[in-house]
């Protein structure tokens, strides 16, 4: 089934019900929403030329646009590219030349950079700034007929960067989409007609794959006005939309009930936050619960499997007369309804309980590979089992605990960064022998990118941190740069001359312990 179906069933059914806000003010009802994303998918296909399976590019901040175009992309029988706005320009072009995206879409501040990004691309791209007289023209005609699709035609193309340091796209079908929809009814939370979602959080990644089973359940879309996370902006709108969810990761949370409006803040209408996208301490949690009740669901997923490994439902949250309950809080709760979870040794055996291994996935929400990439998809689901490469073991019970998110990778504030693909840039300094990049522990942001720098003998290892953070400014997104340097005579390493990176995460518990 086209995904586009559902919103055409919550136009018919819940036609007058809001569909997108921005701010405190109504943009489109069901209705309205459903006919635009119709006729601009006429317009896509008709207008543009867009043949089936075209990919169309969303390089844009949160904006009340983002859901029409996402269901006129499936409507038309096209494949929407979600891009993170924070990348590097570089970033953008690599995923708009690796996806072959013919047409972008742009929030405004970003179309003017996006004009040098598309310099030399096919000549058949094109960039449309969302609030032009262009994108208007799109909007003008009769609504197109859906089109019909196989449930593992591209829907979505997810690209998420990967320890080879280029990031890779993973296809989301409509058949991934609707199981992730589906799960989240089964495993996360009810919704109503009339109920939201605010999206605090990029609607390009983490908020943006919860717009599906919210346009299934008729709720509205809340984009807020500074197109982000302002947790003072956020209580203000609370008590215009009963019944509202957010998905925020550890971090947010953590800024929301720090913030200094949360002791006042009428939050009676914040039903559901689901976070993850990162490790949230028990402490940090029951904080939480006690700011803003019992409200949290957790989730845990890859964009190889959006949001659908498991859940610790409302339910375990609550629970607390449960002789494990402090031990299912540190977890990540059971396997989503539409998958199987194995933990696996080294070569893929399964596990026993209480042992500690590697996590696999499969189920109908797992992607079906990478585009573009066969060796990385077979090794990625070698034997039917999507490898997560993170750590963790299942309890008798059948709950994950996660013991490394993986084993390189750094979480800050939610966004995962890989560390070859900041490594990779530093290595192109002359004065770079060797450097080695791991995250260190923060108190808000979860962790912070180090960066641990072997110099050449004819470089003068301090007086260069200002050129390398040049060098990774010109490069890659500035929130993956680093914000820590070591300059070191030699990096750790084993027999095999591979970096010990556990020994400098290390170093850098013990810095932290002695500064506390």
């Amino acid at each position: 089934m086209n995904l586009a179906a559902l919103l055409r069933r919550a136009g018919q059914a819940y036609g007058d019900m809001p569909a997108v806000a921005l701010g405190p003010r109504t943009v489109l009802d069901y209705a309205g929403l459903a006919r635009r994303s119709a006729v601009l998918a006429g317009g896509l296909r008709d207008r543009l030329g867009l043949a089936p399976g075209a990919r169309v590019a969303l390089v844009m901040t949160n904006h009340p646009a983002y859901v029409e175009i996402l269901y006129a992309c499936w409507w038309a029988g096209l494949a929407a590219v979600p891009v993170n706005a924070k990348l590097h320009e570089k970033e953008v072009r690599y995923i708009l030349e690796s996806s072959g995206a013919e047409t972008v879409f742009a929030t405004p501040k970003l179309a003017d950079a996006l004009g040098r990004v598309a310099e030399g691309l096919p000549a058949s791209s094109r960039v449309i700034d969302v609030d032009s007289a262009d994108y208007e023209k799109l909007l003008t005609g009769e609504p197109a007929p859906m089109a019909e699709v196989a449930p593992d035609d591209l829907a979505w193309l997810f690209f998420t960067s990967g320890t080879t340091g280029r990031p890779k796209g993973a296809m989301l079908t409509h058949r991934v989409l609707q199981a992730m929809t589906l799960s989240y009814f089964a495993d996360v939370d009810s919704i109503r007609p009339g109920e939201a979602i605010l999206h605090a959080a990029p609607m390009s990644h983490g908020s943006g794959l919860y717009i599906a089973p919210h346009v299934a359940g008729a709720a509205t879309q809340i984009i807020p006005e500074s197109g982000g996370f302002e947790p003072e902006e956020i209580f203000d709108l609370l008590p215009g939309y009963p019944g509202t969810a957010m998905f925020a990761a550890p971090t947010m949370v953590k800024r929301l009930m720090e913030h200094p409006a949360a002791a006042s803040a009428d939050t009676r209408n914040l039903k559901t936050v689901v976070y993850g996208g990162g490790p949230m301490y028990v402490a940090d949690l029951k904080r939480a619960i006690d700011t803003f009740g019992q409200v949290f669901v957790q989730i845990y997923g890859q964009g190889e499997s959006p949001m659908t490994i498991t859940c610790l439902p409302r339910w375990d949250h609550q629970n607390t007369a449960h002789p494990r309950y402090e031990a299912r809080l540190a977890s990540v709760g059971r396997p989503h309804a539409v998958v199987e979870v194995m933990i696996a040794d080294e070569d893929d055996r399964p596990l026993p309980p209480g042992e500690t291994g590697e996590v696999l996935v499969r189920g109908d929400s797992v992607m079906p590979g990478y585009w573009q990439a066969p060796e990385a998809t077979a090794e990625t689901l070698r034997g039917g089992w999507l490898h997560t490469g993170d750590v963790g073991a299942l309890d008798a019970d059948g709950y994950l605990t996660l013991m490394d998110r993986s084993k390189d990778v750094i979480i800050s504030g939610g966004t995962n960064i890989y560390p070859r693909e900041v490594e990779e840039v530093l290595l192109r300094h002359p004065g770079v022998a060797e450097v080695s990049v791991v995250g260190k522990p923060h108190p808000e942001w979860g962790e912070e990118v180090a960066a641990f720098v072997v110099a050449r003998p004819d470089a003068a290892p301090a007086a260069e941190a200002q050129a390398l953070d040049e060098l990774c400014l010109g490069e890659i997104a500035r929130f993956k740069r680093p914000r820590h340097w070591y300059f070191v005579d030699a990096l750790p390493k084993n027999n095999y001359g591979k970096v010990l990176k556990t020994e400098l995460r290390k170093r850098l518990q013990a810095e932290g312990e002695g500064a506390a």
